[in-house]
């Protein structure tokens, strides 16, 4: 099979299309045909190892030294069931599924980038959403998980006020809709271009943090929600960090490690079939665009997901 390997920690053009031995599934693993993945910036921070001193250690002694010790990336996709172990009974082959590789920051299947996948049946998998395409489908997980994870501390209440700093990305888009769906009066911070987008999911008010005027449109608000992290940082996040009412909260993606429990993954399927939550793509590429989608990602200006097909 086709996969995209990852030879060394560094720049994109390390990213190489290679045909490798398609896997085998184990007796308790399911084998799923790829249709589509997603470049996350969790993707590209691991592929680049751009961090601290103490991150890079620590993402080295997770993934491997020198380069990854799994050397296909991606954690999450879309595609069908081929094969079964001889003890899975969850599933069984034709069954269109979507999957994210993460439970914890050390429960991590990466290998997405392939045309095959093995997973655990137990794993964070379940049936695909008849409402959304496969590209759909793997756009919504990662974004909408990390965005419980910075809102699961937050008892947002119907009527109370929200800003969202970093509205418009993968994380963002899902935070805000998370946000309206708990009747929150939800102000959005993004660019002017992305407006109409973050409207369109819920926002009542939006903000460009781009003015030299944007820190002058800050209200008071019950939870500040952060959800780009320390990796961005303008006057308005700055001065959003204490925008707050008397009772107020200021949350970050960053504040913890993440973890992601079947239940949990089960609830966001259950969200998207309710259309309570619409994934958003901002572009497609093809798996020998690899390179291209990483290189767009590290920008930091895409809107929502990234995804790449596969095979299709």
């Amino acid at each position: 099979m086709q996969a995209i390997i990852c030879t060394q920690y560094g720049a994109a053009e390390y990213l190489k299309l290679q045909d490798v031995p398609k896997p085998t599934p184990k007796d308790n693993e399911v084998l799923i045909k790829m249709h589509a993945t997603s470049v996350t910036a969790s993707d590209v921070l691991m592929r680049a190892l751009d961090a601290n001193l103490m991150f890079k250690i620590i993402i080295q002694m997770v993934m491997g030294f020198g380069k990854p010790r799994n050397p296909i990336l991606g954690m999450v996709g879309a595609g069908v069931v081929t094969s079964v172990g001889k003890d899975v009974t969850a599933f069984k082959p034709g069954d269109e599924v979507f999957a994210y590789g993460s439970k914890s920051m050390s429960q991590i299947r990466w290998g997405f980038y392939g045309e095959y996948m093995c997973l655990p049946e137990d794993w964070n998998i379940a049936l695909k959403p008849d409402n959304l395409t496969f590209a759909e489908a793997t756009a919504l997980p990662y974004g909408t998980l990390l965005a419980m994870h910075v809102m699961e501390k937050a008892n947002i209440q119907p009527g109370q006020k929200v800003l969202i700093y970093g509205a418009s990305g993968s994380i963002g888009t899902m935070a805000t809709q998370l946000a309206r769906h708990a009747g929150a009066e939800v102000t959005a911070v993004c660019s002017s271009r992305n407006f109409d987008m973050v409207t369109s999911l819920g926002a009542d008010k939006v903000i460009d943090y781009t003015r030299d005027d944007a820190v002058a449109h800050l209200a008071r608000y019950d939870w500040v929600l952060d959800t780009v992290g320390g990796t961005k940082t303008s006057p308005l996040k700055h001065a959003g960090k204490t925008a707050l009412t008397a009772h107020g909260h200021y949350l970050s993606v960053d504040k913890g490690t993440p973890t992601v429990s079947r239940d949990k993954f089960l609830r966001v399927k259950d969200l998207a079939e309710q259309r309570v939550l619409k994934p958003i793509i901002d572009r497609c590429y093809a798996l020998e665009e690899m390179v291209e989608a990483h290189k767009y990602v590290e920008t930091g200006h895409k809107r929502g997901n990234v995804i790449v097909t596969i095979g299709t």
